[in-house]
């Protein structure tokens, strides 16, 4: 088991963690009913941290950022050091997490996407875990919600009686949202990001091979060019020319620097 802390990757912190002690950390949350926030970070979600000083803010005041992507990974290896064998696959995460939770009784709640991939994601679910509790589903609105609506999400949630509640609804506006409601919440808000899409048999997951190598943002170009090409083709190398610098001191990546929500006018 690892489990070395968070880690400065260009100015958010990153748990240097692996699958076995992330599912302890979320699962005592799940069992006690406490408020708990976790992300699975690949490129894409790091740099939406790098060019945002506020949403950096809500990074990294997570309680876990896990190493969704191998570059992610082999980041924190290169500057730290921590040995990590394998990332911690948002998707994959998810998987271990509705186990564990189906052998202990404990339900989920889904939140985020379509009613249609809710409705096979459901039933995925169940067929692989038989006795998984789903507490309810709600879609995403695909829109700003209104306080009142706010409120009603969160209630519902709440109201279900989830242990846990699985968050679905890109990045960044995930890590938004369940920073948003870490405190309106007693249970750990995981976001899964594409999961959701990947569980429901909507999007192909990329394979094996291409996954170890750090090359599931090839494929996933591959599948959907018109919506990736612009966060793949820039961010990519520009995390990579970061990260070197980085490496090199030639520039420092301070978490503090980041904003809190609401303050942006006093450092604008």
């Amino acid at each position: 088991m690892i489990d070395l802390g968070k880690k400065n990757i260009l100015g958010v912190g990153v748990n240097a963690i692996d699958y076995q002690a992330a599912l302890i950390d979320i699962l005592e949350a799940a069992r006690s009913a406490q408020s708990f926030t976790v992300s699975a970070l690949a490129v894409h979600g790091i740099m939406t941290g790098v060019h945002d000083p506020t949403h950096r803010y809500r990074l990294n005041h997570l309680n876990m950022v896990v190493p969704d992507g191998q570059p992610v990974r082999w980041a924190l290896n290169w500057l730290y050091g921590v040995g990590l064998p394998d990332r911690v696959y948002g998707p994959t995460l998810m998987l271990k997490l509705c186990q564990r939770a189906a052998q202990e009784g404990l339900s989920i709640f889904l939140y985020g996407s379509t009613q249609s991939v809710l409705q096979d994601l459901t039933t995925n679910l169940l067929v692989h875990f038989p006795t998984l509790k789903i507490a309810g589903s709600r879609p995403s609105l695909f829109r700003k919600a209104t306080i009142q609506e706010k409120q009603a999400i969160v209630s519902e949630i709440q109201g279900s009686g989830a242990s846990l509640a699985f968050v679905g609804l890109g990045c960044p506006r995930q890590e938004v949202w369940i920073y948003e409601h870490n405190n309106d919440l007693s249970m750990p808000l995981i976001a899964v990001g594409a999961a959701f899409d990947f569980h429901a048999g909507h999007l192909p997951q990329a394979p094996q091979s291409l996954q170890k190598i750090g090359l599931e943002w090839l494929f996933r170009l591959f599948k959907e060019p018109k919506r990736l090409w612009r966060r793949y083709l820039f961010l990519n190398p520009e995390f990579l020319f970061l990260l070197f610098l980085q490496w090199t001191g030639l520039e420092k990546f301070d978490p503090a620097s980041a904003v809190p929500p609401g303050e942006e006018l006093r450092f604008g």
